[in-house]
């Protein structure tokens, strides 16, 4: 795949006739080419012959591809062993914040995710071509320089300053240009990507061995296409470990099958109502941008009707569908984190309540699989299901959807993840063990075990499960193998953990607090969990804006981030989830004191919300243990301390 618009050596460069470049420009091109882009390039082009004067040797590469951002870089020069990363701001008198964390975030990308990069110098330039020169300090961290700012008149001395911290070591770069990109998206990322046409195979990473996001798709895609061939109605069951990438599938599946055929639809429906609401702003404020942009300007109100039917509220289907007795539009559905779908009795319980229906008999399951049954001819059912998520009562598993499946619907074709019938995690029922594999399809494909959340190391689900499960050793072990890639501390000090978060962070990376919304004694310390917040704003506002993650003030609870991740985490943990006499212990805070939580159940979904917070980060995460109060009945030092001690016990290194 050709990553650049036009690239060339820079001696070429230099010869070269600036109509034939700016023609290459424009041949590649895919909107109508508007005067100011023609005359930002015309800038750019004669800028870079005036800089580059003098350099021999090096590579030039113009609006270089960055699939993951779903945005292409102005220029890369690659010079002796260094890269540079230029973002021009043609006609701007300031250097610009949100300027300044886009040509980071660029860098940031090349070393995470493009294996040329990854032990190279990279160096963000940004050149706002009006503003006053300023003295920059050359100084960097781990290969990556902090960013440089120049104008036209000085970006030839700010590029010689650079070049004396190279080693005059060649990079070469046919070699670089054509290595590995390996991205692993945010969902939020990978959703707009997916919907502005991207491939899943351009956003995501393909390490050999691993079975990757395509070879699931291809596998789903086989299936729908064989229930369509052949009229028939069939089900699959998707299984993966935590961050390992369900929902980008679940989205890459709605996103193709949309565009498979004109009465073809396909729906992507969630019943994790922040992440629904998340996306569809994400998608909707992207698309406003992206078509102002291309100079075909899009109301808000437009762009949302469009995102709202490409991802809806499992909820809203539902009751769209108690209405109305026909078959939905839809052929294709792909319920995310269906092991989350209500049993019978809790459905029973809120329609009574909430909708005045009387003598509701079905669960969740049953009721939606009996929704897609009104098809006379076929259609498919897609079920992501994430072993040990559930988090709320009345949470049926993935049970439920066999039982329905097995009493009410036996003409339907299942297949389902080999986890299904051998992990407890995800169906500890024998005897439905022994009848799906009696009578479905297992398929290795449908299984997706390597987490990609964390991009720095794979083991980090495994090693938050160790730690749950009370087995400090195993943890400790799995924590000597990533605590170089991906950073793990406690402290006793919030402001400790507030200044490490702000100190990891580089360009417009994520960070944020998050806890337990049973964490009740937090309030004291200004952690308020019962304090809602709106999902879209913490997720996707800037660090301006109060509401956002960046402002360390507002609280995400479990309810809030499941299916979600940010980069930095500071998780504050509480004593509804203590550590003492060798075990986890959990507990309620009702009125003014702590209660026992004696059933099972309940207990599973406290460990699960723990399993969800500890899980949310890419890059790192610092868990913050208050020391308690004597003063204070309901803080009591030593359950706090036994907590903390256990973190000690796992080899977390405390600040």
């Amino acid at each position: 795949m050709t990553r650049s618009y036009y690239s060339n050596t820079i001696s070429d460069f230099l010869k070269d006739n600036e109509t034939r470049i700016l023609g290459q420009l424009s041949l590649h091109h895919n909107h109508e080419l508007e005067n100011l882009q023609k005359n930002a390039w015309v800038k750019q082009i004669t800028i870079l012959k005036d800089t580059l004067q003098g350099i021999n040797n090096g590579q030039i590469y113009f609006e270089f591809s960055i699939p993951r951002m779903g945005k292409r870089v102005d220029n890369i020069l690659i010079i002796n062993d260094l890269i540079f990363v230029l973002e021009f701001k043609v006609g701007d008198n300031q250097y610009q914040k949100h300027s300044i964390e886009q040509v980071v975030d660029y860098c940031l990308d090349l070393q995470n995710f493009h294996e040329g990069s990854h032990h190279k110098k990279l160096i963000p330039v940004l050149i706002s071509t009006k503003a006053e020169p300023i003295e920059n300090i050359f100084t960097s961290e781990k290969n990556l320089f902090d960013p440089l700012k120049a104008n036209q008149q000085n970006l030839r001395e700010v590029i010689s300053k650079s070049l004396l911290h190279s080693n005059v070591k060649q990079i070469n770069p046919s070699d670089w240009e054509n290595s590995i990109y390996k991205p692993t998206p945010t969902i939020i990322e990978a959703a707009q990507a997916l919907y502005k046409g991207h491939s899943v195979k351009e956003i995501s990473r393909h390490d050999a061995g691993a079975i990757n996001l395509s070879k699931t798709t291809d596998c789903i895609n086989n299936i729908i296409e064989t229930a369509k061939r052949e009229n028939k109605k069939s089900i699959c069951f998707l299984t993966g470990v935590p961050g390992a990438g369900k929902t980008l599938a679940g989205l890459n599946i709605a996103n193709e099958r949309m565009k498979a055929a004109e009465d073809e639809h396909a729906v992507f429906l969630s019943g994790n109502g922040p992440l629904v609401d998340v996306l569809r702003e994400a998608l909707t404020r992207d698309e406003v941008a992206t078509s102002k942009e291309n100079g075909e300007p899009l109301t808000k109100k437009a762009a949302a009707i469009k995102a709202n039917a490409f991802i809806q509220n499992i909820h809203h289907f539902r009751d769209d569908n108690l209405i109305s007795k026909k078959a939905p539009v839809e052929k294709v559905v792909v319920f995310d984190e269906a092991q989350r779908a209500w049993g019978k009795e809790q459905v029973s319980s809120f329609m009574k309540r909430k909708k005045g229906v009387e003598n509701f008999d079905m669960s969740e399951p049953e009721f939606l699989i009996s929704v897609m049954d009104r098809h006379e001819d076929w259609c498919t059912i897609i079920c992501l299901i994430g072993g040990g998520q559930e988090i709320n009562t009345g949470e049926a598993g993935v049970s439920e959807w066999l039982s329905s499946l097995k009493n009410n619907y036996p003409h339907w074709d299942i297949h389902y993840s080999n986890l299904i019938s051998t992990n407890d995690n995800y169906l500890s029922n024998i005897e439905l063990r022994n009848w799906v594999q009696s009578v479905a399809t297992e398929k290795h494909e449908l299984h997706l075990s390597v987490s990609v959340r964390s991009f720095r190391s794979e083991k980090i689900s495994e090693l938050m499960h160790e730690m749950l499960e009370g087995k400090h050793e195993r943890a400790s072990t799995l924590l000597g193998e990533v605590k170089n890639d991906f950073p793990i501390f406690t402290t006793r000090d919030l402001t400790t953990a507030k200044k490490w978060l702000r100190t990891q962070a580089k360009g417009s990376e994520r960070f944020g607090v998050v806890a337990s919304s049973g964490g009740r004694r937090l309030r004291p310390l200004g952690i308020d969990v019962k304090n809602e917040i709106s999902a879209p704003n913490w997720f996707l506002n800037n660090s301006d804006d109060i509401r956002s993650s960046y402002f360390l003030e507002e609280i995400a609870t479990e309810f809030d981030i499941q299916g979600l991740e940010i980069d930095w985490v500071c998780l504050a943990w509480d004593i509804n989830y203590y550590f003492e006499n060798g075990k986890w212990n959990c507990q309620y805070f009702s009125g003014t004191k702590w209660q026992n939580i004696h059933n099972e159940n309940d207990k599973t979904y406290l460990q699960n919300a723990y399993r969800v917070l500890l899980t949310r980060a890419r890059q790192g995460i610092i868990i913050y243990i208050p020391e308690g109060d004597a003063l204070d009945h309901t803080r009591p030092k030593e359950l706090y301390e036994g907590t903390f001690n256990y973190f000690q016990s796992c080899g977390i290194q405390n600040i």
